[in-house]
């Protein structure tokens, strides 16, 4: 049993057990209980890349195997939505490597991951494989540029859960931007998505002399242009899904036949950062309908991770919400979305009818913080408080210098407490990240459009 004493408690989810702590008190358990084992995670990728984590663990045996597997299950379960792998070869824990195995199988606790790592995403059978040390495979990253180009005539769209942005932009200045309200989430005929999209580009090629380039950025994974997993598309079947969506893109540049470029909208934000203060090692981080995360490292390059954080525990706590579409708890999309906003808001003492959709419920909740009301205030200190220590997780996995912040939960004043908030957390626990962390908080037309008009700058025109 590890517990945890946080020095600041989420207001309306005192019960939050911070991913960060937890792992860190884990990691001096091990190494004060003098039978540290040393592991290695290692989370390979169809394209030969690799990505590894080294750590230790106890001795995997008697009471610490409960403890083992649940440090090393949510590690793995990080890592998998971080950086993306078909196979986890674990490396010098066979027994762990085989518990691991029955949870992430077609019958265990993790099947959602197992089915979505595999065959969705990169078309293999997932696996969980063991090795000895000396066989841990070797790390192999690769980075690639993305974006930054102003040239042109240029169309930008963002495809929310709530709405779609569009931007038309010339030689780098706005000509044009429009938000248009859509539910795409369970719409179950793909022409609803593709007559939305198209409708979007046709206003904003109306601006332009001429259409040179087209970007996008959308919420799911996207591999050459093509949507391997997007919460936009849940209500398509699978068969409708390979035949309509996954081409999708491939006909719209085919229709306008230039350059076309379409990527995770926290690709499009960290690149928006980096681009805004002109500086690398950027974290961009959207509170919308649901999160989604991008990074530019160091070296100001994306690589071939998936970012996909909506889906990574931040909460350890044994009774944490779960996420209504992998069924896991304590998951990012729960704390740092319209969703968090939702779950919250009942016990602010905000009652919803059931039926009432999660947009109108954040736009309720926002009205009431324009007003000065405590109960929204409240929501927003919590999910500022869990924020704080969930910045400090990430940042024992990604480089950071500079925290980009967009999306819908955080425009207005809410949006200023949950930084606040945040702020107050990393200098009370994570003094050391408190100076060297950068908050980037955009102006209000920036966060609501911004991902549009960066994302018109991802293809280069030839």
């Amino acid at each position: 049993m590890i517990n945890i004493q946080t020095k600041i408690k989420p207001e309306l989810d005192p019960a939050y057990i911070p991913a960060v702590l937890w792992n860190r008190e884990f990691r001096r358990l091990v190494k004060e209980s003098g039978k540290a084992v040393p592991a290695v995670f290692a989370l390979k990728r169809p394209n030969g890349t690799v990505s590894v984590f080294k750590t230790e663990i106890f001795p995997h045996s008697g009471d610490y195997k409960a403890l083992n597997i649940k440090y090393a299950e949510r590690i793995i379960k990080f890592l998998l939505w971080m950086k993306g792998g078909y196979e986890v070869v674990i490396a010098n824990a066979p027994e762990l490597a085989a518990d691991l195995a029955k949870i992430y199988s077609p019958d265990g606790a993790r099947k959602f991951d197992y089915e979505i790592m595999g065959e969705t995403i990169y078309g293999k059978t997932f696996k969980i494989t063991s090795v000895a040390l000396e066989d841990a495979p070797a790390e192999n990253e690769i980075q690639v540029q993305l974006g930054g180009h102003l040239d042109g005539c240029r169309i930008g769209f963002d495809l929310g859960g709530s709405d779609r942005k569009c931007a038309a932009v010339i030689d780098g200045q706005v000509v044009h931007t429009e938000e248009v309200v859509w539910d795409p989430y369970f719409q179950k005929d793909p022409e609803y998505h593709k007559q939305g999209i198209r409708d979007s580009l046709r206003r904003a090629a109306e601006k332009l002399p001429r259409v040179d380039a087209i970007g996008g950025s959308a919420a799911g994974v996207y591999v050459d242009n093509h949507p391997r997993l997007a919460s936009l598309f849940r209500g398509i079947s699978k068969d409708d899904f390979a035949k309509y969506i996954v081409p999708i893109f491939d006909e719209i540049q085919q229709e306008y036949n230039v350059p076309m470029v379409v990527a995770n909208d926290g690709e499009v934000t960290a690149l928006a950062g980096a681009m805004s203060m002109e500086s690398n090692g950027v974290l961009g981080l959207s509170m919308g309908t649901s999160q989604a995360i991008g990074y530019v490292n160091l070296n100001g390059n994306i690589t071939d991770w998936l970012n996909e954080l909506a889906f990574a525990p931040v909460d350890y706590r044994d009774d944490a919400p779960a996420d209504e579409w992998s069924g896991d708890i304590g998951c990012g999309a729960q704390y740092f979305s319209q969703q968090a906003v939702a779950r919250l808001a009942p016990a602010a003492g905000l009652e919803y009818p059931s039926d009432m959709p999660f947009p109108k419920r954040l736009e309720a909740v926002q009205a009431l913080m324009a007003d000065g009301d405590e109960r929204a205030a409240k929501i927003y200190r919590t999910i500022g408080t869990c924020f704080g220590y969930a910045i400090a997780h990430y940042a024992d996995f990604y480089e950071i210098k500079n925290l980009l912040i967009l999306g819908r939960v955080s425009s207005g004043k809410g949006g200023e407490i949950i930084i606040e908030e945040a702020k107050k957390v990393l200098d009370a626990e994570f003094p050391e990240l408190a100076s060297s962390v950068n908050f980037r908080i955009p102006d209000e037309k920036f966060k609501r459009h911004g991902q549009a008009v960066i994302a018109a700058s991802l293809p280069a025109i030839k």
